[in-house]
This record gives structure tokens, sequence and C-alpha cells, in this order.
């Protein structure tokens, strides 16, 4: 039962014996929307029982959108000092060899006081709090490159499931609330951060060698074609938005947990905050049963190794892990000594609409530039700064001419990360 007393400034719910109190509930999150904070509060708590199940005993980072939907999140690793007694922490090991005390969501308390810390999405890691070294997890993340539309991602994820089912392993696939899609794969916790990896990054290029005309391997985003199978979501600090899990778009979108009959059909952009909790009523969580036949990696790994002694190196690790034995050279390819891509950078910002700014003003400055480009030509970056992301626009001009090509210039505008550091941000 959920006792709610209203305030002049504060809205406080009494739930399982703690009460939370959600600060400016009637604040717009969503602008466009019309959508507040409260109204994201009860959202969550209509779902509660399956976003638990999805986010339970995993720590998490914290990405705070305090100004809402439309304005810039900042991460927080870390558990605040002073937190209530109902919320719990892992400490979890980050590739630095760092470590951060960080939250884990084990009950509707403490799921209503990371809302109101204004984590408008979820985004827990690969582990339980009770091994934190061995994810209970494979996550495969279809990220289609500009362009790319989603009936397109729907036949990649017809592949994936198929070379999941050869290799005795179940996955159940969610809308990623944004672009994509995901196929999360329970797995017994058995193996470490970088075998699970290995593992992913076998099958992201199995399921490119069968589809290599709309499914890729690639790291690098010049290089890339279709829809990429992130396998670095497997590294040990990566994490992605959980099931149920709404996303900080105009519509307040939700990764959408779906059967498989349901998922090959559905339109992801029915599933919002206003939506979902009606279907979840009449139908149950479509993923109330992941968690009880976790799979092996074994053939998975066997794939590896088949992938590995006909010629096959380690892929690219992101760029703040150190560098792995036998891994290919960590350069993208524009940036060789000898690029294989001509690529430019027409502008770094700290705030996205700043650098697409920036991309719209080289557009008029070089319009028939413009013209020659296809849409995955126009790389949008988003980089972490020291708590915040920052965004570069580059393009690759593969497309144009040499003798058209336009000069790299200074970028426009020309955001200097490191400048976060400098000031102590």
């Amino acid at each position: 039962m959920v006792r709610v007393m209203a305030k002049a400034t504060k809205q406080v719910f009494s739930l399982g014996g703690h009460e939370v109190a959600v600060s400016n509930p009637e604040k717009i999150y969503f602008p466009k929307a019309g959508i507040t904070k409260l109204e994201l509060v009860q959202y969550y708590l209509a779902v509660e029982e399956a976003v638990l199940r999805a986010v339970a005993r995993r720590p998490m980072i914290l990405k705070r959108y305090v100004n809402g939907a439309e304005g810039e999140p900042f991460y927080q690793k870390r558990a605040p000092d002073k937190r209530p007694p109902f919320i719990d922490i892992a400490t979890f090991k980050f590739p630095s060899g760092r470590s951060a005390d960080e939250i884990c969501i084990n009950n509707a308390a403490a799921l209503v006081y990371v809302v109101n810390l204004g984590c408008i999405e979820l985004h827990p890691h690969a582990v339980r709090a009770e091994d934190m070294d061995r994810p209970d997890e494979l996550r495969i993340d279809l990220d289609p490159v500009p362009g790319v539309g989603w009936p397109q991602i729907i036949e990649v994820a017809k592949v994936a499931r198929e070379v999941l089912g050869e290799l005795g392993l179940v996955g159940w696939p969610k809308t990623s609330g944004s672009r994509g899609a995901h196929l999360w794969v329970r797995i017994e916790p058995r193996w470490t951060f970088v075998e699970v990896r290995r593992a992913a990054l076998a099958f992201a290029r199995e399921v490119e060698r069968r589809a290599p005309a709309i499914a890729t391997a690639k790291w690098w985003k010049e290089e890339r074609r279709g829809v990429f199978l992130d396998y670095n979501q497997n590294a040990r600090d990566r994490t992605t938005c959980c099931a149920y899990s709404v996303r900080a778009r105009d519509d307040a979108r939700v990764s959408m947990p779906l059967s498989w009959d349901d998922f090959l059909v559905c339109d992801p952009a029915a599933f919002t905050l206003k939506t979902v909790p009606a279907i979840v009523a009449a139908h149950g969580d479509a993923h109330a049963d992941i968690d009880r036949t976790p799979g092996r990696l074994d053939a998975l790994l066997e794939l590896a190794a088949r992938q590995e002694a006909e010629g096959a190196s380690d892929a690219p690790w992101p760029p703040h892990f150190a560098k792995a034995d036998g891994e290919a050279p960590r350069v993208a390819p524009s940036r060789a000594r000898k690029p294989k891509f001509p690529v430019i950078t027409i502008a770094q910002a700290k705030h996205k609409p700043d650098a697409l700014a920036g991309l719209e003003r080289w557009k008029v400055r070089y319009p028939h530039v413009a013209a020659k480009l296809a849409p995955e030509d126009i790389l949008v970056d988003t980089n972490r700064g020291r708590a915040t992301a920052w965004y570069r626009v580059r393009i690759n001009l593969k497309n144009v001419p040499v003798a058209e090509h336009p000069p790299q210039e200074q970028p426009d505008p020309d955001y200097d990360p490191r400048s976060e550091y400098m000031r102590g941000d």
C-alpha cells in the first residue's frame, strides 16, 4: 500500500515501511510531452515488480537529468554519503583500479529515491552484488548507423536469434527506447568480464559473417555499415539501460521487453511512459522467466577459439582500457599513418545541440559536399568527460571525390574537454 502525503514543495511516499520524499514533483521533466517528475515516479511504481526484476542487486551508475530530459545529464558513480538506510550498495572495481560504492535498487523506496535524484534512465551493470567479477548477463546491443531503420534492425535480430539458438542460448529481446534494440542473454556467473566480452566479440563476428550486408562487428564508426553489434557493451565498466527504463527522449519512450513474436512486429514508438503501465497490467512482464534457465558460454567461447585460430585478433577495447594482449592497433582508420578513410572533424561541443548547429553551419559553407554524404558518413561521437559527456561531429569523405574534399578547419565550435579537469568541474 502506498501512502502519499502532499507538502508545499515535495511529496512523500510511504513504501514498504520507508518514507521517500520527491522534491519539486510538478517540475516538467519532458517538456514536449508535458510529463512531470511526479508522473515519472508514478510510472516506475506502476511497473515496480518488473523493473526490480531487471535491476535488483545490480550496482548502477547514476545518470542524472536534474533539469529534465532536455537538460544535459551528469554521471555519478558513487552513492551519496548521506543516504537513507533502505539504500543498498555494492563496491564496483573499474578498469583504472579505482572502486566506487554504487547504489543497488532492491526495493520500491530505493527506486523512487534514484528517480528523485534525476535518474530518468536506469543503467545497471551486468553483475549482481553477490559476485561482482562474473557477469550473469551477455548483452547484445544492436546499434544502427545513421539512416538505418527499424526493419533492418529486425532482420539482424533474426540472424542473432538463429546464432544464439545454435549455441544453446536464449535471447530475450527488448527495444532500446532509442534507435536500436537489445537481446539480453542470462548466463551462469562463471566467466570473467574479459571472457564474456570475448564471447560477445565472437558472436558479433559470426552475425556479421552471416549477414555482411546489414550487420557489422567493426568498432570504428568510419568502417561501419548497417547495424553494429556492440561487443564492448560487455566490457567491465559498461552499463546499458535496463528493461522498462524510460529514456530521455521527447516522447518518454521506454526500453520495452517483449516476446519474440511481439518484438518482430512491434513499433518501438508505441512504448512510452504513458502506454507501458497498461500493457504490463494487461499482459504481464514478457521477461518474467528470464532468470529461470541461465545458459553457458562454452560453445560461444569455442567459436571464439576457432575464429582466433583462423587469424582473428582481439578487436579494439574502449579507449580508457589498458591495451590487451593480441589487440589490433587501437587507432581509428582515419588517424593511421596511411589513413584508410578521409575523415575531418568539424565540431566539438559541450552540448549536443551546439555540435549539431556547427554541422549545419558547415553544410551551408560546403553544400556541394553535403549533397554527396550518405547518412552514415556523418559521425556524431558521444565522449565521456570528467562527469558529463561532450560531443564531436566528424565527416567521412569517402563518397566525395578527392578533388572536392574540403580542408580540415578549426572545429566550430571548438570545445576542449580538458577544460573540465583544469577548472575542476
